[in-house]
């Protein structure tokens, strides 16, 4: 069930105090943290839109990131059947974990999950030095010359399909797609929008 500012108070804290959250990182679908919640902890998660714990070492209410600006941006809450345990989707500021990882499960994530971490890495890189990045030079040309690139990489990987040769078609799929997701950059749009598109469409 979805969470709402509404219906918070249906969780079944009388079963236990404090409940597991699961914190999964709203593009990537990337396991970041679990922590525990109470009621109070709940509430100011949705208050301030910042995905905040009951800690049980420093025994008070924790927003995480408070300290080192790494915070947690709520985008939505749910919880389980049995209404005693929560999901948090957000988007991390910064890498969760105190090691300086994107996650305390360390590796543990789906490979689909690079797709997303790509995206952002060639956002990042939109105003590099041209000279210094070839994602910011794509950036620097005219719109054109990454529709083109899309198109010569789109005939290679049907032309490697064509010669059953499996690397070649990884390599050049792998072209096609980050050429994509740079020219979908520049229309201002994202894999998610596309991936919406396609849930759709399924429907």
């Amino acid at each position: 069930m979805i969470l709402t500012p509404d219906n918070l108070t249906t969780l079944d804290f009388d079963k236990m105090a404090l409940i597991p959250a699961i914190v999964q990182d709203a593009q990537s679908g990337v396991i970041l943290m679990q922590g525990f919640m109470d009621q109070a902890a709940l509430n100011a998660t949705f208050e301030k839109g910042l995905v905040t714990f009951y800690s049980r070492s420093k025994q008070r209410l924790w927003t995480k990131g408070e300290e080192s600006g790494n915070v947690l941006k709520l985008v939505s809450a749910y919880t389980d059947c049995d209404r005693d345990s929560l999901l948090l989707l957000a988007n991390p500021a910064g890498p969760t974990c105190h090691l300086g990882t994107q996650s305390c499960f360390a590796d543990a994530r789906p490979a689909i999950s690079f797709l997303s971490e790509l995206e952002r890495v060639i956002c990042e890189r939109k105003d590099a030095d041209p000279e210094q990045s070839y994602t910011a030079s794509l950036f620097a040309k005219d719109l054109s010359r990454s529709c083109q690139k899309v198109g010569e990489e789109g005939v290679e990987v049907a032309l490697a399909a064509m010669k059953q040769d499996q690397l070649e078609l990884r390599n050049e799929s792998a072209d096609l797609l980050y050429h994509l997701i740079v020219l979908l950059q520049r229309s201002g749009l994202s894999l998610e929008q596309v991936v919406e598109t396609l849930s759709e469409r399924h429907k």
